[in-house]
């Protein structure tokens, strides 16, 4: 791997740095007070996102996406990072399943949703089926040209601003290896679908104003037209898109460690106590260094996946040490940041206090730690266990 950026990544990452600056972060503290993003907001960084070119910036350029590579996307997620899930969502990376569309799907679902006129929510998570995906209890009967859906969702980000949820459901069973397990399919189902019922779910102290919704599903008939893929086929289009999901979730790791570390820094020597910036003492100073060390090989590690994703070498397991490894630098870089802050770093006037709170969702959504261990040891030790 070439660990020096090109010219072009270079001004990739000052653009989205000054569109980070200049469009998000002035109305952090207007959506931390409100616990909302107003229909207003959204709009106007969902229109500068696309003037400036970084809307759908994960999709490929044939169907009108920015066509970037993972690295690249990872580099993107890093600065976006830097400022709260609730504004940066806006500059939409559509789920990447939605390559999966045929025929009328891709005018009615794809292409809008790259355009900026449709947003799209992915619907797995159930309330007893968390990590265990294949516990999942919605499902799907054919009936004719439909399926009638029954069951429910929780923690489905985003999709009180969705148009539309790609729903995952059992449509049958088969014996794998003695062991029951579910076919799955994806289904493409619109806001308003009779039978469909969406609400705020519990309100989680990370990322104010980025809200997870729960859905539930009475007799809600989905035409046979809005399966996405093939039918019992759901798990080939989603664990790819999961699998990378994990490495931009690293990436966002990095930019919000980043961003503590940065204000660690500036506190430290503006701070003064007993006559001199607090960075003059060790306590401070050498958490300061182990912060930045731990940092960097954060980035290094999500970034050398990137790239194998793009060399088309990345394993789960690979993609699971960099989810596990930057969760966990972001959860200890913000408890320091805490601590050189002192009683300020736990006021809601600072970021730190925002950054500590947001960092802990990390160890948990998109594969707890202790799944992202489980995968990388299975990996490790499948050649020897036979």
């Amino acid at each position: 791997m070439n660990f020096q950026l090109t010219q072009e990544q270079e001004m990739l990452v000052d653009s989205v740095r000054s569109f980070v600056e200049k469009e998000l972060l002035p109305y952090e503290e207007q959506v931390e007070r409100a616990d909302e993003v107003s229909p207003e907001l959204a709009a106007q960084i969902r229109g500068k996102a696309i003037a400036a070119g970084f809307y759908a910036f994960n999709m490929p350029e044939d169907v009108g996406g920015g066509g970037l590579d993972y690295l690249s996307q990872a580099l993107i997620e890093r600065e976006l990072s830097k400022v709260s899930w609730a504004l940066h969502v806006f500059v939409a990376r559509p789920s990447k399943i939605l390559m999966a569309c045929k025929g009328d799907q891709i005018n009615d679902y794809l292409l809008p949703c790259i355009q900026g006129e449709k947003i799209d929510c992915f619907a797995l998570t159930e309330p007893g089926a968390g990590s265990d995906a294949n516990a999942i209890k919605t499902r799907a009967v054919r009936e004719g040209d439909d399926f009638i859906l029954n069951g429910s969702k929780h923690f489905i980000s985003h999709a009180g601003h969705a148009d539309f949820a790609i729903v995952f459901a059992v449509t049958d069973t088969y014996e794998q290896n003695g062991k029951k397990r579910n076919a799955v399919t994806s289904f493409l189902v619109d806001r308003n679908t009779p039978g469909m019922t969406i609400r705020r779910g519990p309100k989680c102290v990370s990322n104010r104003g980025y809200h997870t919704f729960e859905m539930f599903f009475d007799d809600c008939r989905v035409p046979a037209s809005k399966v996405l893929g093939e039918v019992g086929k759901g798990w080939e289009v989603a664990n790819a898109w999961l699998t990378a999901g994990r490495v931009m979730v690293a990436a966002n790791c990095v930019g919000q460690a980043q961003r503590a570390l940065d204000c660690s820094l500036q506190w430290a020597a503006d701070r003064k106590q007993f006559g001199q910036a607090i960075g003059h003492f060790q306590g401070v100073s050498f958490k300061l260094a182990d912060m930045a060390t731990q940092i960097r090989a954060a980035e290094l590690l999500t970034l050398h996946t990137a790239w194998k994703m793009d060399q088309g070498t990345m394993t789960d397991g690979e993609a699971g040490m960099a989810k596990l490894f930057a969760s966990e630098v972001l959860g200890r870089a913000a408890d320091e940041a805490v601590q050189i802050f002192g009683g300020m770093g736990l006021m809601d006037e600072s970021p730190v206090e925002r950054i500590w709170r947001n960092a802990r969702i990390e160890r948990v959504w998109e594969g707890t730690s202790e799944i992202q261990r489980h995968i990388i040891s299975r990996e490790l030790l499948r050649p020897l266990l036979r």
